[in-house]
């Protein structure tokens, strides 16, 4: 049932959260909400980098690059595809990892940098909390942002 309830979660994440998502376009995707914020298209930019490196934790490795975290947008969310894609293989390798990992393991700890040692559920939890709040970052920034 455990596993259940947490593909349940993050089918609902990306649900909800592509509703944001799939609103960015190489038109809208340079729309900030001032000068100092991240545009559009860099928020999307981190979210796709940060679901992919955040799977390092899980013992997931990649060859995404960090571009934007603790970085200015310079430019690096003008690939809105790319930033897409980046998001979708993060939901499809934490929906493997999930079907993978036995329910007891939920409860293993992982060190971080950001939090210490939390249960791999709490990291987890994390993930999604991470997406859903960039979600709404992206979605605020289209209805309300300017070009600068």
């Amino acid at each position: 049932m455990q596993k259940q309830l947490l593909l349940d979660m993050l089918a609902q994440s990306q649900t909800t959260c592509w509703s944001s998502f799939d609103t960015v376009t190489p038109e809208n995707g340079t729309l900030r909400l001032n000068q100092q914020a991240a545009s559009a298209g860099f928020i999307l930019r981190h979210t796709g980098e940060m679901f992919m490196l955040f799977g390092h934790f899980f013992g997931l490795p990649t060859t995404v690059q960090n571009t934007t975290m603790r970085q200015q947008d310079t430019g690096q969310g003008e690939d809105i595809a790319g930033s897409r894609q980046l998001i979708e293989q993060g939901y499809e390798r934490f929906r493997a990892y999930i079907d993978q990992t036995p329910d007891s393991a939920w409860l293993d700890p992982i060190d971080t940098p950001f939090f210490g040692t939390v249960s791999r559920m709490r990291l987890f939890s994390h993930v999604l909390y991470h997406n859903a709040y960039h979600a709404g970052q992206i979605g605020l920034t289209i209805v309300r942002g300017q070009q600068f």
